[in-house]
Order: structure tokens, then C-alpha cells, then sequence
């Protein structure tokens, strides 16, 4: 009796399982972003030149009302929209755990600098899309 009750137990989890697996197919096609989600389409280095390396990103994104894409912990985010139109970078946590935010002197970018004194400078480009 316990194990009849235990293999229906586990035919009902599965077909949960399977019935939400279904309904998020539904509202997720294929190549879609859940809401509120980024991620990095092309990632370029170039190394070419001593002690520096240039990196670029390019993310997709699919943000939810307010909020446009960004930076957060190294990683795409989105943010509030607010961010991005003052170019407060730093309010957006781009840089990692125990590094220190500063906003370059034209609003252009920030700087991330980590303990040992190693500095990463991200800019931004212009021809940002606003929503």
C-alpha cells in the first residue's frame, strides 16, 4: 500500500513537472529572453598591445517597463533606466565584490579598482537605445 502511494506520489511531481514545462515553452519561443534577463551575444579581446587588453561585449537583453540594459557585477543587467540617462554608472554595482566604483571625469565610463591597486576602465557608447 505504501509503495502504491508513493509511485502515484511520483507520477503527480512528474506531471507537474512536465505541465510547467509546457506552460513556460508556451510564453517562452525559441531564442527568447525571459523578462528581466540578458545574455552576451559577441565577446572580442584584443591583447595586442602591452599591460592592456581591450575587450568588447555586446548583450541582448529583455528588461522589464523602466529598465534598460547594463552593468552589474561584471555582468549584463538590466537597470534602471535612470542610470543610464544621468550615466551615474556606478549606481548600477558594474563593478565586482571589493572592487571601487569611480565615474570617469566625462561621465564616459567608470573605473573598477580592485585591492592590489590593478585598474579596469569600461566606456560606454554613445548610440545607447533608450526605450
Amino acid at each position: 500500500m505504501q509503495l502504491l502511494k508513493a509511485l502515484w506520489a511520483l507520477a503527480g511531481a512528474a506531471i507537474c513537472c512536465f505541465l510547467i514545462f509546457v506552460i513556460r515553452s508556451q510564453f517562452l519561443k525559441e531564442g527568447q529572453l525571459a523578462a528581466g534577463t540578458c545574455e552576451i551575444v559577441t565577446l572580442d579581446r584584443d591583447s595586442s598591445q602591452p599591460r592592456r587588453t581591450i575587450a568588447r561585449q555586446t548583450a541582448r537583453c529583455a528588461c522589464k517597463k523602466g529598465q534598460i540594459a547594463g552593468t552589474t557585477r561584471a555582468r549584463p543587467a538590466c537597470v534602471d533606466a535612470r542610470i543610464i540617462k544621468t550615466k551615474q554608472w556606478c549606481e548600477m554595482l558594474p563593478c565586482l565584490e571589493g572592487e571601487g566604483c569611480d565615474l570617469l571625469i566625462n561621465k564616459s565610463g567608470w573605473t573598477c579598482t580592485q585591492p592590489g591597486g590593478r585598474i579596469k576602465t569600461t566606456t560606454t557608447e554613445d548610440h545607447l537605445e533608450m526605450s
